[in-house]
C-alpha cells in the first residue's frame, strides 16, 4: 500500500509539471513576459515553487522565455508609440522584474533605432499641431510640458523641440 502512495504523489508531481508547462505556453502565446511575470502568472494559477521553476527553466532552454529579448521589444514598443522614453521605460521594466543590466542594453538598443528628438517632434505634430510656445498661455505650456515629462522625456530635450519653431520631421 505504500508503494502505491508514493507512485501516486510521483504522478501527482508530474502531472503538477505538466500542466504547469502547459500553462506557461498558453501565457506565453498571448504575449511575450519577463520570466517573474510568467512565475507571478503562474504562482496565481496555485502551482508549486517546483512546477514554477521547472516550467520556466523548460520554457527558458527551449528559447520560448528571454529576459533579454523581451526588455529589447517592449522598449522598442513604448519608444515607437511615443509612450515612453528615457526613465519611464526603466520605471516600466524594472516593475516586471527585468534586472538592471538588462535594461540598460534594452534601452541603449531601442534608442539607437528611435532617437528621442525625432519621437518627441512627431508626438508635438501629432498631439498638438497647432501648438506654438511663443504664442501660448501659461496654462497652455504647462499642458504641453507635462505630457512630455510624463513620457519621460528631460525638460532640456522638452524646450530644445518646443522652443524651435521648425518642427519638421527629417
Amino acid at each position: 500500500m505504500p508503494m502505491d502512495r508514493s507512485k501516486s504523489n510521483v504522478s501527482n508531481e508530474t502531472q503538477q509539471l505538466t500542466k504547469s508547462f502547459a500553462a506557461a505556453l498558453r501565457l506565453l502565446t498571448r504575449r511575450d513576459r519577463s520570466e517573474t511575470e510568467l512565475r507571478q502568472k503562474l504562482q496565481q494559477f496555485g502551482f508549486s515553487l517546483s512546477a514554477i521553476d521547472a516550467a520556466v527553466a523548460k520554457c527558458q532552454e527551449y528559447n520560448y522565455l528571454d529576459d533579454n529579448r523581451y526588455a529589447i521589444a517592449r522598449a522598442r514598443a513604448l519608444l515607437r508609440t511615443g509612450r515612453g522614453v528615457g526613465r519611464k521605460i526603466k520605471l516600466d521594466l524594472h516593475r516586471r522584474g527585468v534586472s538592471e543590466a538588462i535594461v540598460e542594453h534594452a534601452l541603449e538598443t531601442a534608442e539607437k533605432e528611435f532617437p528621442t528628438d525625432h519621437i518627441l517632434r512627431e508626438q508635438l505634430i501629432h498631439r498638438f499641431p497647432s501648438f506654438d510656445y511663443f504664442t501660448a498661455d501659461n496654462r497652455e505650456k504647462r499642458r504641453v510640458i507635462g505630457f512630455f515629462q510624463r513620457r519621460g522625456f528631460s525638460l532640456e530635450q522638452i524646450f530644445s523641440i518646443i522652443k524651435n519653431q521648425d518642427c519638421n520631421i527629417d
